[in-house]
């Protein structure tokens, strides 16, 4: 069902967690520091009100500073926006957590967060490095916590209101079930890579049943050619309705009943990604009708690790 035509306000209670999410979110992997600034003040000021930020992108500063400079000048409350981040690898030991939690606090130069996110359900050896690595060069891993280790003091952050909500990043649901299972506050939110080419369907109809946001990032492939972007069904529904391959992709992300990421570097393409709306139901299901199963972002290339496969 299709609860409102018009996306761009759109916003998915957190069951879980305290507030509302945003359906459209704005994503900040962008390398360049002086683009985060720019990229990030032109979201806010076309609309955006979801910032999606992690501790393994090293740019929680320029995104912190934009927020403060975007908000002032935009007149934007902090409470009517919904920031995001996530926690790396090398800080999976329960100790560790909060220390972690607090340094991307203080990057972003906020008072609390809207959710915190386990960036990938890889452990990896604890310490400074975020890419540890033996003499070989492979990831040298933490045998020594779980996951549920992790999430308990993820769970701590939340019963000392430093975070409104928890969630996971880059999950199976092999690995979310029996963590859904045995968590006392329940996962609000999981960001994966979905799109027509890999649409997670079983997964999303998990979050659906336990009351989960399920959030897309990759919504367009990551822009990869070929690829959504250019699948012939796509280009001929943006044509019909008179929308871009990008707009019936993330109307498509959206209308499926859950929120989205993207990284627009410029104003103009800020704009075109925010403006979308409900498809037409006969194409909605024709996208859904794609058979074509590719993945595009291995996340960490460790050699193990379900979400690893593309199917």
């Amino acid at each position: 069902m299709i609860d409102s035509f018009d996306f761009r306000s759109k916003k998915l209670q957190l069951n879980h967690g305290g507030g509302r999410m945003p359906a459209l979110g704005f994503g900040t992997l962008i390398p360049d520091g002086a683009t985060t600034v720019s990229a990030t003040k032109a979201a806010l000021e076309t609309g955006y009100r979801h910032i999606d930020c992690a501790e393994r992108y090293r740019n929680e500063r320029e995104v912190g500073e934009s927020l403060r400079v975007g908000l002032a000048a935009g007149g934007i409350a902090r409470e009517d926006v919904f920031v995001t981040t996530k926690m790396w690898n090398n800080n999976h030991r329960p100790e560790r957590v909060e220390p972690a939690f607090e340094a991307s606090l203080g990057r972003l130069g906020l008072d609390y967060l809207d959710l915190y996110l386990i960036h990938t359900p890889f452990a990896f050896q604890p310490g400074d490095e975020q890419d540890p690595r033996d003499e070989n060069g492979d990831v040298i891993y933490d045998k020594g916590v779980t996951l549920l280790d992790t999430w308990r003091a993820m769970e701590d952050l939340v019963d000392q209101g430093k975070c409104r909500a928890i969630g996971l990043s880059d999950i199976l649901l092999n690995e979310l079930r029996p963590l859904y299972e045995a968590a006392r506050i329940k996962p609000s939110v999981v960001q994966v890579e979905a799109h027509p080419y890999l649409p997670e369907t079983e997964l999303l109809e998990f979050c659906k049943e336990k009351d989960i946001v399920f959030l897309a990032f990759a919504p367009l492939g990551h822009g990869i050619r070929p690829g959504p972007l250019e699948d012939p069904v796509v280009s001929r529904i943006a044509e019909e309705i008179g929308k871009t391959p990008a707009q019936v992709l993330l109307a498509w992300a959206v209308q499926r009943g859950g929120a989205l990421l993207t990284t627009p570097k410029t104003a103009a393409r800020a704009r075109e990604n925010f403006d979308i709306s409900a498809l037409p139901v006969d194409a909605f299901d024709e996208i859904n009708r794609i058979q074509i199963r590719r993945r595009f972002n291995d996340v960490v290339k460790t050699g193990s690790g379900g979400f690893l496969s593309a199917t």
